[in-house]
Protein backbone atom coordinates (compact mmCIF):
# COMPACT_ATOMS: atom_id res chain seq x y z
CA UNK A 1 0.00 0.00 0.00
CA UNK A 2 1.18 3.55 -0.72
CA UNK A 3 1.54 6.29 1.73
CA UNK A 4 -0.51 8.96 0.71
CA UNK A 5 -0.26 11.20 4.29
CA UNK A 6 1.34 14.40 3.74
CA UNK A 7 5.03 14.84 4.66
CA UNK A 8 6.29 16.64 8.07
CA UNK A 9 7.36 19.69 6.80
CA UNK A 10 11.10 19.99 6.99
CA UNK A 11 12.67 21.59 10.29
CA UNK A 12 14.57 24.96 9.71
CA UNK A 13 18.48 24.45 9.83
CA UNK A 14 19.86 27.63 11.47
CA UNK A 15 22.97 26.64 11.56
CA UNK A 16 25.52 26.82 14.21
CA UNK A 17 23.72 29.77 15.82
CA UNK A 18 21.22 27.34 17.16
CA UNK A 19 18.30 29.88 16.70
CA UNK A 20 16.36 31.89 13.70
CA UNK A 21 18.48 35.16 13.85
CA UNK A 22 16.35 37.86 12.38
CA UNK A 23 13.75 37.03 14.66
CA UNK A 24 15.85 37.20 17.05
CA UNK A 25 17.29 40.82 16.50
CA UNK A 26 14.10 42.13 15.55
CA UNK A 27 12.52 40.83 19.07
CA UNK A 28 15.69 42.18 21.12
CA UNK A 29 15.47 45.97 19.34
CA UNK A 30 11.96 45.88 20.19
CA UNK A 31 12.95 44.71 23.37
CA UNK A 32 15.74 47.33 23.96
CA UNK A 33 13.79 50.13 22.48
CA UNK A 34 10.67 49.69 24.95
CA UNK A 35 13.61 49.92 27.77
CA UNK A 36 15.11 53.06 26.70
CA UNK A 37 12.24 55.01 26.43
CA UNK A 38 10.93 53.89 29.72
CA UNK A 39 14.27 54.86 31.00
CA UNK A 40 15.14 58.08 29.43
CA UNK A 41 11.32 59.59 29.74
CA UNK A 42 9.87 58.43 33.15
CA UNK A 43 11.76 55.54 35.17
CA UNK A 44 8.47 53.73 37.23
CA UNK A 45 7.46 53.09 33.41
CA UNK A 46 10.56 50.98 33.61
CA UNK A 47 9.35 49.49 36.70
CA UNK A 48 5.95 48.52 34.63
CA UNK A 49 8.57 46.31 32.90
CA UNK A 50 10.20 44.29 35.29
CA UNK A 51 6.96 43.53 36.78
CA UNK A 52 5.48 42.17 33.51
CA UNK A 53 8.33 40.04 32.91
CA UNK A 54 8.58 39.04 36.42
CA UNK A 55 4.63 37.69 36.03
CA UNK A 56 5.48 36.07 32.30
CA UNK A 57 8.62 34.61 34.01
CA UNK A 58 6.71 32.81 37.03
CA UNK A 59 4.23 31.74 34.44
CA UNK A 60 6.38 29.90 32.26
CA UNK A 61 8.62 28.55 35.00
CA UNK A 62 5.24 27.07 36.41
CA UNK A 63 4.59 25.43 32.91
CA UNK A 64 7.65 24.50 32.48
CA UNK A 65 7.56 22.80 35.77
CA UNK A 66 4.62 21.12 35.26
CA UNK A 67 6.19 18.71 32.93
CA UNK A 68 7.57 17.30 35.95
CA UNK A 69 4.54 17.18 37.84
CA UNK A 70 4.87 19.85 40.27
CA UNK A 71 2.46 22.43 40.42
CA UNK A 72 3.80 25.72 41.71
CA UNK A 73 0.73 28.27 42.86
CA UNK A 74 1.07 31.12 40.53
CA UNK A 75 -1.71 33.57 42.38
CA UNK A 76 0.78 34.60 45.12
CA UNK A 77 3.78 34.05 43.35
CA UNK A 78 2.49 36.89 41.03
CA UNK A 79 1.11 38.97 43.30
CA UNK A 80 3.84 38.78 46.07
CA UNK A 81 6.84 39.24 43.21
CA UNK A 82 5.01 42.46 41.54
CA UNK A 83 4.88 43.36 45.68
CA UNK A 84 8.23 43.08 45.79
CA UNK A 85 9.47 44.80 43.22
CA UNK A 86 7.49 47.80 44.28
CA UNK A 87 8.48 47.99 47.47
CA UNK A 88 12.35 47.10 46.71
CA UNK A 89 11.81 50.27 44.20
CA UNK A 90 9.95 52.54 47.01
CA UNK A 91 11.37 51.22 50.24
CA UNK A 92 15.41 49.62 49.33
CA UNK A 93 16.70 45.92 50.74
CA UNK A 94 15.32 45.70 53.86
CA UNK A 95 11.68 45.86 52.45
CA UNK A 96 12.55 43.50 49.90
CA UNK A 97 13.84 41.21 52.43
CA UNK A 98 10.60 41.64 54.24
CA UNK A 99 8.45 41.47 51.23
CA UNK A 100 9.97 37.98 50.12
CA UNK A 101 9.29 36.53 53.39
CA UNK A 102 5.91 37.26 53.62
CA UNK A 103 5.24 36.05 49.84
CA UNK A 104 7.00 33.10 51.06
CA UNK A 105 4.49 32.25 53.98
CA UNK A 106 1.92 33.23 52.36
CA UNK A 107 2.61 30.72 49.29
CA UNK A 108 3.26 27.96 52.04
CA UNK A 109 -0.14 28.97 53.30
CA UNK A 110 -1.70 28.50 50.00
CA UNK A 111 -1.10 25.70 49.80
CA UNK A 112 -2.44 23.83 52.78
CA UNK A 113 -5.65 24.00 50.79
CA UNK A 114 -4.41 21.32 48.51
CA UNK A 115 -3.95 18.63 51.42
CA UNK A 116 -0.86 16.43 52.11
CA UNK A 117 0.02 15.33 49.14
CA UNK A 118 2.85 16.17 46.79
CA UNK A 119 3.19 19.30 49.66
CA UNK A 120 6.88 19.59 50.17
CA UNK A 121 7.49 19.40 46.13
CA UNK A 122 5.22 22.06 45.34
CA UNK A 123 6.08 24.15 48.73
CA UNK A 124 10.40 23.44 47.51
CA UNK A 125 9.09 24.74 43.83
CA UNK A 126 7.30 27.20 45.42
CA UNK A 127 9.81 29.17 47.28
CA UNK A 128 12.86 28.13 44.32
CA UNK A 129 10.76 30.27 41.98
CA UNK A 130 10.01 32.94 44.55
CA UNK A 131 13.69 33.63 44.88
CA UNK A 132 15.39 32.83 41.20
CA UNK A 133 13.02 35.21 39.57
CA UNK A 134 10.75 37.81 41.71
CA UNK A 135 13.64 38.18 44.49
CA UNK A 136 16.71 38.50 41.88
CA UNK A 137 14.64 40.87 39.56
CA UNK A 138 13.98 43.23 42.38
CA UNK A 139 17.39 43.77 42.17
CA UNK A 140 17.44 45.84 39.60
CA UNK A 141 14.59 47.54 41.32
CA UNK A 142 17.00 48.50 43.69
CA UNK A 143 19.87 49.81 41.15
CA UNK A 144 17.32 51.97 39.66
CA UNK A 145 16.67 53.38 43.36
CA UNK A 146 20.15 54.60 43.40
CA UNK A 147 19.15 58.02 41.50
CA UNK A 148 16.59 58.32 43.59
CA UNK A 149 12.83 57.80 42.95
CA UNK A 150 12.43 61.04 40.33
CA UNK A 151 14.80 61.62 37.40
CA UNK A 152 15.59 59.96 34.36
CA UNK A 153 18.28 60.10 31.65
CA UNK A 154 22.27 59.34 31.54
CA UNK A 155 22.60 62.07 34.86
CA UNK A 156 20.82 59.99 36.84
CA UNK A 157 22.58 56.96 38.88
CA UNK A 158 20.15 54.28 38.92
CA UNK A 159 19.00 54.91 34.83
CA UNK A 160 22.88 54.50 34.43
CA UNK A 161 24.02 52.02 36.21
CA UNK A 162 20.73 49.80 34.72
CA UNK A 163 22.23 50.48 31.64
CA UNK A 164 25.88 49.62 32.78
CA UNK A 165 23.79 46.25 33.84
CA UNK A 166 22.21 45.55 30.35
CA UNK A 167 25.09 46.69 27.78
CA UNK A 168 27.83 44.79 29.86
CA UNK A 169 25.47 41.45 30.37
CA UNK A 170 24.86 41.57 26.46
CA UNK A 171 28.37 41.39 25.65
CA UNK A 172 28.69 39.02 27.95
CA UNK A 173 26.46 37.24 25.74
CA UNK A 174 27.35 38.47 22.20
CA UNK A 175 31.29 37.81 23.04
CA UNK A 176 30.42 34.56 23.76
CA UNK A 177 28.31 33.71 20.94
CA UNK A 178 30.54 35.15 18.51
CA UNK A 179 33.57 33.48 19.42
CA UNK A 180 32.07 30.16 20.18
CA UNK A 181 30.58 30.30 16.35
CA UNK A 182 34.37 31.09 15.35
CA UNK A 183 36.44 29.63 16.98
CA UNK A 184 34.20 27.41 19.97
CA UNK A 185 36.14 23.64 19.53
CA UNK A 186 36.34 23.02 23.27
CA UNK A 187 33.32 22.10 25.10
CA UNK A 188 33.01 23.74 28.35
CA UNK A 189 29.91 21.57 29.95
CA UNK A 190 28.83 19.00 26.94
CA UNK A 191 26.16 17.31 28.76
CA UNK A 192 24.61 20.40 30.13
CA UNK A 193 24.81 22.29 27.26
CA UNK A 194 27.34 20.91 23.59
CA UNK A 195 27.40 24.42 22.26
CA UNK A 196 29.16 26.32 25.00
CA UNK A 197 32.69 26.21 24.62
CA UNK A 198 35.95 27.64 26.81
CA UNK A 199 36.33 29.79 23.96
CA UNK A 200 33.13 31.27 24.06
CA UNK A 201 33.64 32.12 27.48
CA UNK A 202 37.43 33.74 26.56
CA UNK A 203 35.26 35.85 24.36
CA UNK A 204 32.70 36.41 27.08
CA UNK A 205 35.35 37.41 29.00
CA UNK A 206 37.10 39.85 26.90
CA UNK A 207 33.77 41.40 25.80
CA UNK A 208 32.80 42.07 29.75
CA UNK A 209 35.92 43.45 31.37
CA UNK A 210 36.47 46.37 28.09
CA UNK A 211 32.58 47.35 28.31
CA UNK A 212 32.99 47.48 32.05
CA UNK A 213 35.86 49.63 31.80
CA UNK A 214 34.47 51.89 28.88
CA UNK A 215 30.85 51.99 31.06
CA UNK A 216 31.99 52.57 34.49
CA UNK A 217 35.04 55.33 33.30
CA UNK A 218 32.84 57.13 30.99
CA UNK A 219 29.09 56.48 31.81
CA UNK A 220 29.33 56.36 36.08
CA UNK A 221 32.67 58.14 36.64
CA UNK A 222 34.36 55.16 38.69
CA UNK A 223 37.92 53.37 38.68
CA UNK A 224 38.31 51.32 35.66
CA UNK A 225 39.26 48.39 38.06
CA UNK A 226 36.16 48.36 39.64
CA UNK A 227 34.87 48.33 35.38
CA UNK A 228 37.40 45.17 35.05
CA UNK A 229 35.99 43.27 38.34
CA UNK A 230 32.51 44.43 36.86
CA UNK A 231 33.58 42.91 33.33
CA UNK A 232 35.03 39.36 34.85
CA UNK A 233 31.78 39.10 37.56
CA UNK A 234 29.63 39.18 34.79
CA UNK A 235 31.45 36.55 32.86
CA UNK A 236 31.29 34.17 35.35
CA UNK A 237 27.76 34.86 36.72
CA UNK A 238 26.16 35.20 33.23
CA UNK A 239 27.97 31.67 32.16
CA UNK A 240 26.88 29.94 35.63
CA UNK A 241 23.38 31.67 34.80
CA UNK A 242 22.89 29.47 31.09
CA UNK A 243 24.42 26.59 32.63
CA UNK A 244 21.89 26.57 35.48
CA UNK A 245 18.90 27.41 32.82
CA UNK A 246 19.94 24.68 30.52
CA UNK A 247 20.22 22.18 33.73
CA UNK A 248 16.42 22.66 34.41
CA UNK A 249 15.20 22.55 31.07
CA UNK A 250 17.11 19.62 30.48
CA UNK A 251 15.86 17.99 34.01
CA UNK A 252 12.34 18.92 32.85
CA UNK A 253 12.59 18.00 29.46
CA UNK A 254 12.04 20.78 27.46
CA UNK A 255 13.85 22.73 24.96
CA UNK A 256 12.32 26.58 25.90
CA UNK A 257 10.07 27.76 28.53
CA UNK A 258 7.92 28.81 26.08
CA UNK A 259 7.64 30.93 22.92
CA UNK A 260 6.82 33.92 23.90
CA UNK A 261 9.42 35.91 22.43
CA UNK A 262 10.03 34.94 18.52
CA UNK A 263 14.02 34.15 17.65
CA UNK A 264 14.36 33.82 21.51
CA UNK A 265 12.00 31.14 22.93
CA UNK A 266 10.53 32.42 26.44
CA UNK A 267 11.57 35.03 28.21
CA UNK A 268 13.79 32.69 30.97
CA UNK A 269 15.43 31.73 28.10
CA UNK A 270 16.72 35.53 27.68
CA UNK A 271 16.58 36.41 31.65
CA UNK A 272 19.02 33.81 32.95
CA UNK A 273 21.62 35.45 32.41
CA UNK A 274 20.53 38.80 33.38
CA UNK A 275 19.24 37.61 36.87
CA UNK A 276 22.52 35.72 37.55
CA UNK A 277 24.43 38.98 36.64
CA UNK A 278 21.91 41.84 38.82
CA UNK A 279 22.05 40.84 42.38
CA UNK A 280 26.09 41.23 42.02
CA UNK A 281 26.36 44.12 39.89
CA UNK A 282 24.29 46.00 42.63
CA UNK A 283 26.56 45.28 45.43
CA UNK A 284 29.55 46.16 43.35
CA UNK A 285 27.98 49.60 42.06
CA UNK A 286 26.40 50.49 45.81
CA UNK A 287 29.57 50.22 47.32
CA UNK A 288 32.45 50.66 45.23
CA UNK A 289 30.52 53.38 42.69
CA UNK A 290 27.96 55.15 44.54
CA UNK A 291 28.79 54.96 47.59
Amino acid sequence: MTDTSPAAPPQKDHGRAGRDLPAAIASAVVLLAAIAASLFFWKPAFMVIVVIAVVVAIWELRRGLSAKGIDIPEEPLMLGGAVMVVVAYLYGAPALVTATAVTALVTMLWLLRRGIDGYVKNASASVFTLVYVPFLGSFVALLLAEGGLGGAGLDDDGVAGIITFILVTICSDTGGYVAGVLFGKHPMAPVISPKKSWEGFAGSLLATIGAGIVLVVYLLDGDWWVGACLGVIVAVMATLGDLCESVMKRDLGIKDMSQVIPGHGGLMDRLDSLLATIAPIWLLLHYLVFA
